[in-house]
């Protein structure tokens, strides 16, 4: 079995945790909220803001054995910069200012998510940070674009409310299988360790974020 393919066996019940928040099987029967929609916006803002200072920080780290990851996390770099824009516009379409959601500030559950990817590069193994692209790319491929339609449909909103679900949700289909291939050419026990230990902590946090957002007429949706 390849190494990718451990990684999705040994991770498919916190995938499925994840995708069982009740917030997101809301949205996928079509019973979504605009309060919802707004609030998941503004914290996937405070966090994708910093994928590219991450990225960046994570090739720094790598050790000189993993350095032939450079050229993927130069691509990437390229291709995930300027989506806090894409965001922000989302926003802006639906009456919120740029500045207002800047200076809102994360809530506590998406701080806690950036900073455990932050100190996983500083502190752990810095490859452990492809855990978290595996979450967020992977959650992506199979929720974004289901999820604008259906989010569309039900609260009647532009097409110009929708470009980072839809505009992502296409790229991370691009991206899937490239991920593929590099966490096959992972040969140490050690890394993979580090990517599986890391998708499987940011299952939890990015779920975490999602239990967080309003549902149903309710402040929060920890149940």
């Amino acid at each position: 079995m390849t190494f990718f393919a451990q990684l999705l066996t040994r991770t498919a019940e916190d995938r499925d945790r994840l995708i069982q928040t009740p917030v997101i099987q809301d949205c996928l029967r079509g019973d979504v909220t605009l309060p919802a929609y707004k609030a998941f916006l503004q914290e996937a803002y405070h966090h994708v803001r910093h994928t590219v200072p991450l990225l960046h920080a994570c090739r720094a780290a790598l050790p000189i054995r993993l350095a032939w990851l450079h050229p993927a996390l130069d691509e990437y770099i390229d291709e995930e910069a300027g989506h806090d824009s894409w965001i922000l516009a989302d926003l802006a379409a639906l009456g919120h200012e740029a500045e207002a959601v800047r200076a809102a500030g994360p809530g506590p559950e998406t701080e806690v998510m950036v900073a455990y990817a932050y100190d996983t590069i500083a502190r752990g193994n810095p490859v452990g940070f492809f855990g978290m692209v595996h979450v967020l790319e992977g959650t992506s491929v199979a929720l974004a674009l289901n999820a604008a339609d259906r989010i569309q449909r039900t609260l009647a909103l532009p097409d110009n409310a929708f470009s980072y679900l839809r505009s992502h949700g296409n790229l991370d289909k691009l991206h899937t299988a490239h991920f593929a291939e590099l966490m096959d050419t992972l040969d140490a026990p050690s890394d993979q360790e580090a990517v599986v230990h890391a998708a499987r902590m940011f299952y939890r946090l990015y779920g975490a974020i999602f239990r967080g957002l309003p549902r149903n007429g309710m402040e929060r949706s920890d149940a």
